[in-house]
């Protein structure tokens, strides 16, 4: 089992995770829509949506929000909150989904790199843009490798009620590896692990671009603020189907 696949269906994802910020989701999305002045009822796709918190948002909106996720667990905590114009999907971003149909995607908070090749990565960039009509937009999301393995911390430890997480991170031939230790309440040592690929600019743009889409912009952090590759911690990149 791919350790995405391991992680992101586990309980003590959410445990650890707990604590992200609605708040800042919310804002993040107000500035993106800003800049995007998508039409009313815009068709929208929330790629690898985890629970559904950025589709949550975008529905809030008005607009016509379906989020795909791999992680059955959740999904069907998504599910809970659909509604007309909101609706949650298992899907795997590798496999196409609904052809030429969307207005916006969206790839939000590093929900790509995990895969072991490249060639699945290519295949996600084709599914991303197959997913949208002519002239449609695609946004990534995605952490600044540059800024990140030069601002490392190399060990933490997060407590969440009686759970105790230790932490290490490294850079691995250009991917960013977490390593996840502690002990569950049935006192069994348990270890889990992120392996997310250091990706460039140029790297998105080839991907994406042999995939049909191209890179018009790109942000260095949730105020959309210009791109730094040594300061910036996020690459907020807005691509178009041509």
């Amino acid at each position: 089992m791919a350790w995405y696949e391991n992680w992101f269906d586990s309980p003590y994802y959410k445990i650890l995770y707990q604590d992200r910020d609605d708040l800042e989701a919310a804002a993040f999305v107000e500035k993106l829509l800003k800049l995007l002045d998508p039409q009313a009822g815009s068709l929208m796709l929330d790629i690898a949506c985890g629970d559904g918190r950025f589709a949550r948002q975008l529905a809030g909106h008005g607009y016509d929000v379906t989020g795909i996720d791999l992680s059955h667990c959740a999904i069907e905590v998504a599910k809970a909150h659909e509604a007309d114009n909101l609706h949650f999907y298992i899907q795997d971003m590798r496999m196409p989904f609904y052809i030429n149909y969307y207005d916006y995607a969206f790839n939000f908070f590093t929900s790509f790199g995990y895969f072991r090749y490249d060639r699945d990565h290519k295949l996600a960039a084709r599914s991303f843009a197959a997913c949208l009509k002519k002239g449609g937009t695609l946004v990534i999301d995605y952490f600044n490798y540059e800024y990140v393995r030069h601002n490392l911390v190399s060990a933490a430890t997060v407590h969440r009620g009686s759970y105790t997480f230790d932490i290490t991170k490294r850079d691995e031939r250009r991917h960013i590896v977490k390593d996840i230790s502690f002990t569950d309440a049935d006192g069994k040592h348990r270890t889990y692990k992120e392996r997310v690929a250091g990706f460039s600019p140029s790297d998105f743009k080839e991907m994406f671009g042999s995939a049909g889409l191209q890179l018009l912009h790109i942000f260095g952090d949730y105020q959309l603020t210009a791109y730094d590759e040594q300061t910036s911690p996020r690459m907020v990149m807005v691509f178009k189907k041509a």
